[in-house]
């Protein structure tokens, strides 16, 4: 029986794994994850398990929340294009917009990075994202697994998937059950497709004809790799800033995959609907791009995108100016976009158009 390393016998790089660069990836990112430090968090990576210490945190009858979710085919773009530290982003806000929802404050994160080979490149790249996206959150990077496994990916690929565990006080978690008929819908602008529909976006853009290094015809001196890699946006800290300086939000929503009509309900109680006025959205350029190049319906494109909303608030009307205000002095983009009426033909009524030229 011949063996490729000699005298020595096969080793586990024989058989594809390469323990020296997974001890090398360790080393790289361990500056990364202390940067995420945050009260209750304080220890190093490395051991069997990352710990974390609610009553450092602050807090006196905390209920845990947790979260984990995934980046979707938006990691063929990043593997496509060789732009993998927004994807630790994206990665994150998935997770922890599902969170603070909940009323919860993300208190760490782990993740999951799988691989063919390992690039330790490539993987120090994605978990600096991951660091970026936690301390946009204020999670601490705790801990998290780096799975090198020959054969179970092409050359190139890797696969990721992210677990956020938050606390919420017993007296404060959302969705309320005071959400009625009369409170008002307010919609936080997302930051573009974030990570929801990109097996659409990849089948329009080869249906187009185009590469990602072509130019994006919505986004002057940007290529379209540049362009649909940009990050979900993290609501977290200004959502959080609201719900202490404000008493009116009810409910929040975060408007992934199945968009408006499938997310917004939800948070609300059978007896109610939503009515959403879709002239108030403007929509990033993108979508209207999309929708024309594809052919896809409004409806369709409401299923499947955010459509330039990324979160919606239901809040009382007479605290929508006051929860407005906070949100905006925190930097986010508010659009009054509907109300809450009693249970309607639908969970969620739409009024108008975002005016796609399909």
């Amino acid at each position: 029986m011949s063996q490729s390393s000699g005298s020595n016998g096969l080793t586990y790089a024989d058989a594809g794994v390469d323990i020296d660069a997974g001890n090398e990836l360790v080393n790289r990112i361990k500056p990364l994850v202390k940067a995420t430090s945050r009260p209750g968090a304080d220890s190093d990576i490395g051991g069997f398990g990352g710990l974390f210490d609610l009553k450092g945190a602050g807090f006196t009858d905390p209920i845990l929340v947790a979260a984990n979710d995934g980046v979707g085919t938006k990691l063929k773009i990043a593997i496509e294009t060789g732009q993998h530290r927004t994807v630790g982003i994206d990665l994150v806000a998935m997770c922890v917009n599902d969170l603070v929802v909940q009323g919860a404050e993300p208190l760490f994160f782990l993740d999951y990075f799988a691989t063919g080979a390992l690039d330790v490149e490539t993987a120090s790249d994605v978990v600096a994202g991951i660091a970026d996206g936690c301390k946009l959150a204020g999670a601490a990077l705790i801990g998290g697994e780096t799975a090198e496994m020959p054969g179970m990916y092409v050359e190139g690929d890797y696969d990721l998937a992210g677990f956020s565990v938050g606390a919420v006080e017993r007296g404060a978690i959302l969705p309320r059950k005071d959400v009625a008929p009369g409170d008002v819908l307010l919609g936080l602008t997302s930051s573009g497709v974030h990570s929801n529909g990109y097996s659409m976006v990849r089948k329009i853009i080869e249906l187009a004809g185009l590469t990602w290094s072509d130019a994006a015809p919505f986004a002057d001196g940007k290529t379209l790799g540049e362009t649909l890699m940009e990050p979900t946006k993290i609501y977290v800290k200004p959502l959080l800033a609201a719900l202490k300086a404000t008493t009116g939000i009810k409910a929040l929503a975060h408007i992934t995959g199945g968009g408006l009509p499938e997310n917004l309900p939800r948070v609300l109680p059978e007896n109610s609907s939503a009515r959403i006025d879709l002239s108030a959205i403007s929509a990033p350029a993108v979508f209207n791009w999309l929708a024309n190049t594809g052919g896809v319906a409004e409806k369709e494109m409401l299923r499947t995108f955010n459509c330039g909303i990324g979160m919606v608030l239901v809040v009382a009307e007479t605290e929508a100016d006051e929860v407005t205000r906070v949100l905006q002095s925190e930097g986010e983009q508010v659009v009054r976009i509907g109300r809450i009426e009693a249970a309607g033909s639908a969970p969620v009524v739409f009024d108008g158009s975002l005016g796609f030229s399909t």
